[in-house]
């Protein structure tokens, strides 16, 4: 048979996400005549016979044979959801709509819906909502959008067109071509965007009537489930209920689940075998807004939709597990699980920041999105920060200090002092930004210490024929072989003995503060003699101490090649005494 499809909803904040659910649910109750609504843990689920209702004869002119049997919503719209919602592969939403203000256009976390739903690999409508404000817009009440247009002036038409094109160009330049919805030539090569407003309803008949299109033409194929099909589940909240206990909300969307069944449920601490206690669904009901909607038991539930799970052993049980049944082939279904929860598929490299997540689902969004940023991840674990974790970052801390950082997303505040930068968030899109602003404030502080503290190495060479006074100060010609020479800097010999100061630069009787490599210039140099305690053509070497060492190992991204070697040769000068020398 064939299952509804799972719609998920995704978007900006603010941009109409809730309310657009609450229109179609409420449009839904109100055809009491084909049945109305079940409202489904964690999910609503509108049979055809009420989209039929809901959609006129709009439907009809699809000119297709109907056979999904409605359209499951998932009501818990945003990216921390959607992202646990998922399966080896992708989400297990077989379709999403993003929620997009018309008149704001593409925003921050419409941006990372967008990546969330490229990584997912989930096909998705635009609803372009809030036509209701559009300037000089005539709202029609639960009208459908081209009835609705119809009644509009030109002005109107051409200021609703001007703010879906600036949208179309947005997603263009994001990598995909779109098209308003009864303009799109190719569903499989372009996005529909279905303008609409979630308070008036316009449009919203039409959102659908695209949803049940595509499910019908496209996904098919891949909603085939059967009541003897091996039940699938993702977990999508873990909750406490008084006189209850421990429940798991699961959104079921392959196969079937019954009473007494024996499942493999994934946990923090691997594949958890279990047995299913009861099951729990939310009756039929008139205003499924009712916050006293009472819950009933059930024998068995069918693909797709959300059932409330009491499991006899739910340890470690976390949102965004998978489950499925294992009345047999046990040692398959452990491993398909373990093949769920694993983290080896998310991409590491020996080099970069470690992230933390409360779910697979939103740790694979998370790395999906600072790689998109050219953020490498080091290591990638479920679970709130551990000693293990501090360990990892202060390690790549030693090695590049813009990698001692921890990324934790929907964690739990962690406060033990460490040396990493631990970032914190529960909105995933702001976690770029902080990041980025985190390793900007490292680069300007090294920048600072490099060029007000740290003496720049150099290597320098007298130059034979080019004395000028042999003493009180001396002066005579250089030329810088490697590095950057500045006034002011101390110098020493091959053995490591300082001897002397340049006091002063001079070429074409002009005055410089510094010298790079390659050019000469005349140098005073204090303490020396030339002839006795410095020769022509020898080669000197700027004074670099221990910490200073260090400090420019701790910034070399800020030194030129140059630099580095000249760097490298003064370090093995202080080694021939001192072999761990800045070490």
């Amino acid at each position: 048979m064939i299952r509804q499809p799972i719609v998920a909803v995704l978007g900006h904040v603010d941009h109409g996400k809730t309310s657009l659910l609450d229109n179609i649910r409420g449009s839904a109750v109100a055809s009491r005549e084909a049945g109305g609504i079940t409202q489904a843990i964690g999910a609503s689920i509108i049979p055809i016979d009420t989209l039929r209702n809901m959609c006129g004869s709009m439907l009809a002119s699809l000119k297709i044979n109907i056979t999904i049997p409605g359209l499951l919503f998932i009501d818990t719209p945003g990216h921390a959801a959607f992202s646990s919602l998922r399966k080896r592969g992708g989400s297990i939403a077989d379709i999403a709509v993003l929620v997009i203000d018309i008149n704001e256009g593409i925003m921050p976390q419409t941006m990372e819906s967008i990546s969330i739903l490229k990584s997912s690999k989930t096909p998705f409508v635009i609803a372009a909502n809030k036509v209701d404000m559009v300037k000089n817009w005539s709202s029609k009440s639960g009208a459908s959008l081209i009835k609705s247009l119809g009644s509009q002036n030109l002005d109107a038409v051409q200021d609703l067109d001007k703010k879906l094109y600036t949208i179309v160009g947005d997603l263009y330049n994001l990598g995909f071509t779109s098209e308003r919805f009864d303009r799109v030539d190719d569903y499989t090569k372009q996005v529909a965007i279905v303008p609409l407003s979630a308070k008036t309803g316009e449009g919203v008949s039409e959102l659908l009537l695209v949803l049940v299109g595509l499910a019908q033409k496209y996904l098919e194929s891949s909603l085939n489930t059967s009541f003897d099909s091996v039940g699938r589940a993702t977990i999508l909240e873990v909750k406490q209920l008084e006189g209850v206990g421990t429940v798991v909300d699961a959104i079921l969307y392959d196969g079937s689940l019954s009473v007494k069944d024996s499942v493999i449920v994934g946990s923090v601490n691997g594949p958890l075998i279990s047995r299913i206690k009861s099951l729990l669904q939310s009756s039929h009901s008139v205003d499924i807004r009712d916050r006293k909607t009472k819950f009933s038991s059930v024998k068995s539930v069918v693909a797709a939709t959300g059932v409330r799970i009491k499991l006899l052993d739910d340890s470690g049980v976390i949102a965004g597990m998978p489950l499925i049944v294992a009345n047999d082939n046990v040692a398959d279904r452990k491993k398909w699980v373990s093949e769920q929860i694993t983290t080896e598929n998310i991409p590491t490299f020996e080099s970069g920041v470690v992230i933390k997540a409360d779910t697979i689902g939103s740790l694979e969004a998370l790395n999906f999105l600072l790689l998109e940023n050219n953020i490498p991840v080091s290591s990638a674990r479920i679970g709130p920060i551990s000693k293990r974790d501090i360990a990892d970052a202060e390690a790549q801390k030693s090695r590049n200090e813009e990698f001692g950082c921890i990324i934790s997303f929907n964690l739990p505040i962690f406060s033990e002092r460490t040396s990493a930068n631990i970032i914190q968030k529960n909105i995933i899109y702001s976690i770029i930004d902080d990041y980025k602003s985190w390793v900007d404030g490292l680069r300007r502080s090294r920048q600072s210490v490099s060029s007000r503290v740290l003496p720049k190495p150099a290597v320098i060479k007298i130059l034979k024929g080019f004395v000028f006074r042999q003493s009180n100060p001396a002066v005579v010609g250089v030329e810088v072989v490697d590095g950057v020479l500045e006034t002011n800097t101390f110098l020493m010999n091959g053995s490591g003995k300082k001897i002397s100061q340049v006091k002063g630069i001079q070429e074409d009787k002009e005055k410089l503060n510094s010298l790079s490599q390659g050019n000469r210039a005349a140098v005073s140099l204090s303490d020396v003699v030339i002839g006795r305690t410095v020769r022509e053509g020898e080669t000197l070497f700027t004074v670099i101490s221990e910490d200073e060492f260090k400090s420019f190992k701790d910034n070399k991204d800020l030194l030129s090649d140059s630099e580095k070697k000249a760097l490298k040769t003064i370090a093995v000068i202080m080694r021939e005494n001192n072999p761990v020398w800045g070490v």
